[in-house]
């Protein structure tokens, strides 16, 4: 429907008939996200963390309940996010059993943490235990101050 038809030339109208325009594309692939974009957000959603500053290094705590250590990956990208990702698969079912609730969550998860300028990526540990995931980042040492130079003035 053109709104032009009826009398209505304003620009907000114009701007209305554009948006309706839009809406009945075949091709939503500009407007909406891809699966991919959708299915990661929900796993970074999903998984929560806390992240602690010590005088020495940074630590970032990941709750991961019923993860093996093999299903967990940690990876740095651009040399300065560490992304912490893997997959909570679901237990087989027994013979004879069925869920009659199921609220623990499966499936994948991530998280990404961008690194302060001060983080040595080269120095990075995780440790999962009792199903509490620390990642420990070291950081840098604090450059030492320049000391001045001094020049030696000669007499003319």
């Amino acid at each position: 429907m053109d709104l032009r038809m009826m009398a209505f030339d304003s620009p907000l109208f114009s701007v209305l008939q554009h948006l309706h325009d839009a809406g009945d594309d075949s091709d939503k692939s500009v407007s909406c996200p891809s699966r991919t974009y959708a299915r990661d957000a929900r796993a970074m959603a999903a998984t929560a963390a806390d992240v602690m500053e010590s005088p020495n290094s940074y630590a970032f705590i990941v709750d991961m309940p019923g993860v093996k250590s093999g299903d967990i990956k940690v990876q740095v990208e651009d040399d300065n996010v560490v992304v912490i990702s893997g997959e909570r698969k679901r237990e087989e079912e027994k013979e004879g059993a069925k869920y009659v609730r199921m609220e623990r969550r499966v499936g994948k998860f991530m998280r990404k943490f961008a690194l302060p300028e001060n983080a040595n990526t080269d120095k990075i540990s995780a440790v999962c235990q009792d199903g509490v995931l620390t990642v420990t980042v070291e950081k840098l040492p604090p450059p030492e101050p320049k000391k001045p130079k001094t020049i030696e003035v000669k007499i003319a």
